[in-house]
């Protein structure tokens, strides 16, 4: 990764199916919220092009939460390399979400 502005970062290898991640790294004992910018390969663009990621101890056991309340899974957990797994969901009203974790 390089420092594209303070306290954000570019990944130079964000992993298979993304095309562009931008980083926003935190310290978990600090106030506010980290996250990342993701730009899937063949993804739409205006409208529903935008996933917000919700960072988790392990994406696997909150896509199994997502399901009993309703949601649906669009793509089971997968590695996205050293930046560790996300998987993607829809909420009950079709909003795409992302999950991210480390294991």
């Amino acid at each position: 990764m390089r420092p594209c502005s303070p306290g954000s970062w570019k990944s130079s290898d964000p992993g298979s199916g993304v095309s562009e991640m931008w980083s926003f790294p935190g310290k978990s004992d600090n106030v506010g919220a980290t996250g990342a910018l993701v730009k899937m390969e063949n993804g739409p663009s205006g409208m529903g092009g935008v996933i917000i990621y919700f960072v988790c101890e392990d994406c696997a056991v909150e896509s199994a939460r997502i399901v009993k309340n309703d949601g649906k899974i669009v793509k089971e957990k997968f590695s996205i390399g050293q930046h560790g797994f996300i998987a993607l969901a829809t909420d009950t009203e079709g909003n795409m979400i992302g999950l991210h974790s480390m294991k």
